[in-house]
Parts: structure tokens; C-alpha cells; sequence
């Protein structure tokens, strides 16, 4: 398993608001989708969701995102650490991803750029 590199994870009230800041602090333009009714907004190193109260208490429990070679690889050695599978792997707007609870009780999301 090899780890590409991490997303910050942002939850905001306003997308629309948000996105002018992240695009000048980030140098670069929002790249946005929408998943199971959250509007995302990647800009660089950060990823901005929105989205109605409750789900965004549940995506302020993933801590980050972190992009794999490999998300199935990902997925075989992080069982064998011990960690539990919450869901996935499956397919996305950005490649395959699943979300995974860490033995010290921390959560991710692991996303491949594979289709």
C-alpha cells in the first residue's frame, strides 16, 4: 500500500462563500461534483463540502482523505491492522474510496484515482 498524499477535509455552511477564499489561498480553481446530496468543491490540497446539518455532522467525523495507489490493497492491509471497514470500497466522482475506523478510533476516507 502506498499513500499519495492527504485532503483537508472542510465542512462549510456556504459553498458558494467559501470557494472565492480557497481558490485564492490555494492559487488554483474549485473542481466541483455532488455525492448523495453533499456539494464538494476540490481546490488543491483542500476539499469543501456542504450539505444539509445532520449530514454534516456525519462527514466532520472523517478526519482526512487520503489519496492510495490502490484502494482494494488498502483495503486488505488495513483489516489486517486491524482497523474496521465502516464502507466501500466502492466507486466515486474522484475513483473507488472507502472509509475505515483505526483501532484508536480515528476515521478516513482512502481514495484511488482508478475507476
Amino acid at each position: 500500500m502506498e499513500i499519495l498524499g492527504a485532503t483537508l477535509r472542510v465542512c462549510v455552511d456556504d459553498l458558494e462563500t467559501a470557494i472565492p477564499f480557497y481558490e485564492r489561498l490555494a492559487g488554483g480553481r474549485a473542481q466541483r461534483f455532488e455525492r448523495g446530496g453533499v456539494q464538494v468543491a476540490a481546490i488543491g490540497c483542500f476539499l469543501l463540502m456542504s450539505a444539509p446539518p445532520a449530514e454534516l455532522e456525519l462527514l466532520r467525523k472523517v478526519a482526512a482523505t487520503i489519496a492510495v495507489t490502490d484502494v482494494e490493497e488498502t483495503h486488505n492491509v488495513l483489516t489486517e491492522l486491524g482497523a474496521h471497514i465502516v464502507a466501500g470500497p466502492i466507486a466515486s466522482p474522484a475513483g473507488r474510496n472507502l472509509i475505515a475506523l483505526h483501532p484508536d478510533g480515528s476515521v478516513y476516507e482512502y481514495v484511488d484515482r482508478q475507476a
